[in-house]
């Protein structure tokens, strides 16, 4: 394991947690791919917490994605030609954050938007639901 990456996750992480997005920032600032955060954690025994797109780690809620009351036909087309040029039926959470950029909203508002279709979020940057990166759903 980089010692740099592992030492940034003991730098940021607090009581074993790390939110996703310091484990971004670390990514970012040592210019590793997010997956090796998140392997590096798993290793250290830290788990994730506070989903940037709200699927897990928010304490006793777990996950705080809910199904959108409505999605913007636009919103829904640009997830569905997505899924559809990946040949998938999940949206990774990459393209689901590109979707948010392109769209100008909060990641989360995509999340409850693929909720409300039916649709599920994987794989995920740092590794979660892999089956091998540990998430903090309590």
């Amino acid at each position: 394991m980089d010692e740099r990456i592992r030492a940034a996750i003991h730098e940021r992480s607090r009581d074993g947690k790390l939110r996703c997005s310091k484990a971004f920032q670390i990514a970012t600032e040592l210019g590793v791919p997010p997956l090796a955060v998140g392997k590096a954690a798993d290793e250290l025994g830290i788990h994730l917490t506070y989903c940037q797109l709200g699927l897990f780690g928010y304490g006793d809620q777990g996950a705080v994605v809910k199904p959108a009351e409505s999605v913007p036909p636009e919103l829904e087309a640009a997830i569905r030609q997505r899924l559809q040029q990946l040949g998938t039926d999940r949206l990774p959470c990459l393209t689901a954050w590109e979707i948010a950029s392109q769209f100008r909203m909060p990641r989360m508002h995509v999340a409850n938007a693929v909720e409300a279709l039916g649709v599920r979020i994987g794989p995920c940057q740092l590794g979660a639901f892999s089956g091998e990166k540990k998430h903090d759903d309590d």
